[in-house]
């Protein structure tokens, strides 16, 4: 079966999605309308910006989401999707994939989310950090005993996780996990504590926002983040992406999942390769492409 799969916040790069503008007229369709839609001319930062300009929230967000769902676009008849799954950001990508959402929804959601996650990071000084050559079970054994904020936010692959919270309890949490045999244990270069009990605010926001768009049944299912499996009802998949805010990316879970319900080949559909090479990492055998 063929899985597709669409990346989250740190995959951009300046000059993504340029040559699909100039050389597709739908892509260039598309690009015009999430300028007119988001009010400015994000394909301007896009294709000619800087990586400074770029890692502003308001722009990183739906430019990864842009350059996923254009790129899907414009595979045509190729594109034949019969399990999807996005990573945290890239759960928005996945749901116009499989037609829960549609291009217009999905790109204002998109949009809200990266406004109310800055504002919910301007609250309460917060980071995350990549912990790696722990197993899950340490990691989470550790944030439990800090003292303040701090939780297993993304569970990437078998012995690289990335822990989310308070400042002081991340880094406290940093030295902690060294001590337990950590290979390294690094903050991230992020703007707070994403997929935490940090980000209710945005949550709240966010819920009110999802609550009112449409959400259609599905042409597949897709493998959420929240819970890890298969999900094809519309109202259960607005819970989880309200619920996917304050809650981890269960990433390695869910490929294991779409692994035993039948993937044999993951192609990843945005900008960069991240994901193809956790997927190689959660499961060696499985073949891995990108569109």
């Amino acid at each position: 079966m063929k899985a597709y799969v669409f990346p989250g916040q740190g995959a951009q790069f300046t000059g993504m999605g340029k040559e699909l503008y100039e050389n597709s007229a739908l892509a260039k369709e598309l690009f015009e309308k999430a300028n007119e839609i988001l009010g400015f001319r994000i394909t301007d930062i896009m294709f000619e910006g800087t990586a400074e300009q770029l890692k502003e929230t308001k722009v990183t967000q739906p430019a990864v989401f842009l350059h996923s769902v254009i790129l899907a676009k414009t595979l045509g008849d190729d594109f034949k999707p019969e399990m999807v799954a996005g990573h945290s950001l890239g759960e928005f990508s996945a749901l116009v994939a499989n037609g829960t959402l549609s291009f217009e929804d999905a790109l204002k959601l998109v949009s809200q989310r990266a406004m109310a996650m800055q504002k919910a990071c301007e609250i309460t000084p917060s980071t995350m950090a990549a912990v790696l050559g722990l197993e899950d079970k340490v990691v989470e054994d550790v944030c439990a005993s800090i003292d303040g904020v701090v939780v297993a936010a993304n569970y990437n692959c078998p012995g690289q996780l990335v822990i989310s919270g308070e400042l002081t309890a991340v880094e406290k949490a940093c030295e902690a996990m060294k001590e337990a045999g950590a290979k390294r244990a690094l903050i991230l270069p992020v703007g707070g504590a994403f997929h935490s009990p940090m980000m209710e605010p945005a949550r709240e926001e966010l819920a009110a926002a999802i609550e009112a768009t449409t959400f259609n049944t599905p042409i597949c299912p897709v493998y959420q983040n929240v819970p890890a499996k298969a999900v094809s009802d519309p109202a259960e998949i607005k819970k989880n992406l309200i619920t996917q805010l304050t809650a981890p990316v269960k990433w390695t879970q869910s490929v294991q999942q779409m692994i035993a319900d039948g993937a044999t080949l993951f192609t990843e559909v945005g900008p960069g390769k991240v994901l193809v090479g956790l997927v190689n990492k959660i499961d060696k055998n499985v073949a891995t492409a990108s569109a």
